[in-house]
């Protein structure tokens, strides 16, 4: 057993005002402050604990009876002229940076090319919890965990960095937070709730949410095309289908018949940044395509959907994927050029861009 103890003291202040303030609230001891909790966290191995509880209730104190004490800073010694592609991990395997990028929700690519000084606090919070994952210490302190950002950031967030966290053993992390909205979230191995001192092995487990899928027009496209990495023209005779989880769009892809090569042909996925990490983009395209391969899309054709895409993590995540095989990799652009445009420029294959493109192929759990 494990007892954590806080004890601070301050000097009892005889001022005017203070004695009326003591008079009139009956606070004779508001410059001392104690909290015990007894735990049993040193008999078990933990990767994940959490300190939660209001303001002022002691979170702090607590976590800094851990490690050597120290807070790590999410947001400290970023470069503010390098994009945060180069600025995690500069050292390291691209692929390495995108994964961490990827694993903690910030899958939006043009983030990535932006320095951490002008993203949004929930993109730089996600920014700084890749850079942990990637070259902090094993044992760290976040105080103020998800503080700063929109609550469903926070949410889905905390779920993204908690899954990557454990992929090392022996990694540990002290969370401090006043929101108890994450805890479900994070999954933690153990909790202690300051604001009445107690402790509890972590039981809780992540939530579900139901994705409903619908078919749209294209208007819904310009919700989601700040965050898609190459700028297109809508494609001809698509039809539009987007995610939604109570009612608010979260996910978008559009279907197109590619029939004189035996397929249709999905394009345009994109996930919005605050919920990145949820494990909604792959569920999401997966659904569509096995609406098409059975036979309900366009001229209702059983045929399955290809797929293309630039992106290294979705590419791998395909490729791990039963459900899908992989078609062709266009890795570097051969010499030449794909098609010359009416304003005398040349332009790869697949969106106009000289860019490593994937092609993978839907088709469902036969995996012919």
């Amino acid at each position: 057993m494990k007892t954590i103890s806080v004890t601070k003291e301050c000097k009892n202040y005889d001022t005017y005002r203070a004695a009326r303030v003591k008079s009139l609230f009956n606070a004779e001891y508001g410059n001392k402050f104690n909290i015990s909790v007894d735990t049993d966290i040193d008999e078990f191995d933990w990767q994940i604990g959490v300190v939660v509880g209001p303001s002022g209730s002691g979170k702090t104190s607590i976590g800094q009876t851990f490690f050597d004490g120290q807070i790590y800073d999410l947001k400290k010694d970023w470069p503010d002229d390098e994009p945060i592609i180069e600025a995690i991990n500069p050292d390291g395997n691209f692929n390495t940076v995108t994964s961490a990028l990827s694993a903690v929700g910030l899958g939006s690519v043009p983030s990535w090319l932006r320095p951490f000084k002008v993203l949004s606090n929930g993109e730089q919070f996600r920014a700084g919890l890749a850079r942990l994952l990637l070259t902090g210490p094993d044992e760290v302190i976040l105080d103020e965990f998800t503080s700063v950002v929109d609550r469903q950031v926070a949410k889905t967030g905390a779920g993204a960095f908690q899954k990557s966290w454990r992929r090392k053993p022996g990694r540990r992390a002290v969370l401090l937070s006043p929101h108890y909205d994450i805890l479900p979230w994070l999954e933690p191995d153990w909790i202690i709730d300051t604001k009445d001192a107690k402790y509890t092995r972590g039981c809780l487990r992540r939530p579900e949410f139901e994705l409903e899928i619908v078919q749209a027009d294209g208007s819904y496209w310009h919700y989601f095309k700040p965050h898609y990495y190459l700028d297109l023209p809508m494609p001809i005779a698509a039809q539009y289908f987007i995610g939604l989880v109570d009612g608010e769009p979260v996910a978008h892809v559009a279907v197109c018949p590619f029939f004189q090569s035996g397929y249709y042909r999905a394009t345009r996925l994109v996930v919005m940044p605050e919920w990145q990490g949820a494990g909604i983009g792959i569920r999401f395209l997966n659904a569509v395509c096995q609406w098409h391969l059975d036979g309900n899309g366009r001229c209702g054709r059983k045929l399955p959907v290809l797929f293309h895409t630039s992106h290294p993590q979705l590419a791998a995540a395909l490729r791990r994927s039963p459900l899908w095989i992989q078609k062709s990799a266009c890795l570097y652009q051969p010499g030449g050029t794909a098609f010359t445009s009416k304003d005398g420029k040349g332009h790869s294959r697949y969106g106009g861009h000289f860019r490593a493109v994937q092609g993978f192929a839907y088709t469902g759990d036969t995996n012919a």
